[in-house]
């Protein structure tokens, strides 16, 4: 696997291009004002008169309404929410789109699975950075940068991988390193990660540790500490060196309880559930399954949202939490979503 880096990129032929950021969210704000700082001629996309676009322009940006700025880009960078890009593609940027225009997206899954069909004559491709925008902002503002993704669907100009090395040089990507891959394989790996160990299997670990130990008369206050509290230190471990430096840096009984219980945890039936949420995801059986989701406006999310949001473990934990002053020095999200 290729990894690629500033020395790599040819900054010149994205500055001599339009580029417009469809949504101004977590990577919208971050890409479009590094795109900025970086000497490209950006403008950011936003509903008129929202939160957002009032944010935009407070930060320094041109502002323009869907429409618009697709009609006055050359590289349309499309990054409202997955449910949301086959709509706003549809409607705002397709009647706009000329040959040799260059579509990208952060995610590949619209694209991947057809919700999505750009013409022939129009370049697509990916530039995903692997973190989250506050960090793209922050890493580029220290001189540093997140790794990066980018991929090719769509090459009539024969340029496309020149112009995403661009983009992800101007984002800060190619300070860290930019791996080359394809839409299929970061939609897939990106959904069975969330699925399966990030986001699922992780708060259903912690869920069911906390059930286990309240059902078994201890306090939620320590079933809070020991099963969600302290995973943050064991995943700073793992980030900061890989799974070996966790076991090192751990108790010995710690280690000894991990390489011996946890695969009594995550056995057989584990893994027979992770490779069927991996057959489902490639299949599109997960995404037919989302996309009508949204279609009936969400819900089965909306139900299990509101179940998860009751939960006693989110009790305990806002007690606990606000004990802890040093949580809101460094709190990423704010209480108003």
């Amino acid at each position: 696997m290729k990894i690629y880096y500033d020395k790599d990129a040819q900054p010149a032929v994205l500055k001599k291009r339009k580029i417009a950021v469809i949504g101004y969210g977590s990577q919208g704000h971050a890409q479009s004002q590094n795109l900025r700082d970086s000497g490209m001629n950006v403008v950011v996309s936003e509903v008129k008169g929202s939160a957002p676009w009032k944010q935009a322009r407070k930060d320094g940006l041109e502002v323009l309404e869907a429409e618009a700025a697709a009609a006055w880009a050359d590289v349309i960078q499309v990054l409202v929410p997955d449910e949301l890009q086959a709509s706003v593609y549809s409607q705002y940027i397709v009647p706009h789109l000329k040959k040799g225009n260059v579509l990208c997206f952060s995610h590949g899954f619209n694209i991947h699975y057809g919700q999505i069909v750009p013409p022939a004559d129009v370049n697509v491709m990916m530039v995903a950075p692997k973190g989250p925008g506050h960090l793209v902002r922050h890493e580029y503002l220290q001189k540093s940068g997140v790794p990066a993704l980018i991929a090719v669907h769509q090459d009539p100009s024969r340029s496309t991988k020149k112009i995403a090395l661009a983009y992800g040089r101007a984002i800060g990507a190619g300070r860290a390193g930019i791996i080359e891959t394809t839409f299929r394989e970061e939609t897939e790996t990106d959904l069975f990660g969330e699925q399966a160990v990030l986001c699922g299997g992780c708060t259903e670990l912690v869920t069911a540790g906390f059930e286990t130990l309240v059902e078994a008369g201890y306090s939620p206050e320590m079933a809070y500490f020991e099963c969600l509290h302290e995973l943050k230190l064991i995943v700073d471990l793992m980030q900061e060196g890989g799974i070996a430096n966790m076991r090192y840096s751990i108790s010995n009984t710690a280690e000894y309880g991990d390489l011996t219980r946890g695969p009594r945890v995550i056995g057989w039936e584990a893994r027979a559930a992770m490779k069927q949420i991996l057959t489902d995801i490639q299949d599109g059986t997960f995404a037919r399954e989302w996309i009508l989701e949204n279609r009936a406006n969400a819900p089965v999310l909306n139900a299990l949202r509101r179940k998860g949001e009751a939960h006693p473990i989110e009790a305990v934990g806002k007690k606990l939490r606000s004990m802890m002053s040093w949580l809101r020095k460094t709190k990423l999200v704010k209480e108003k979503k």
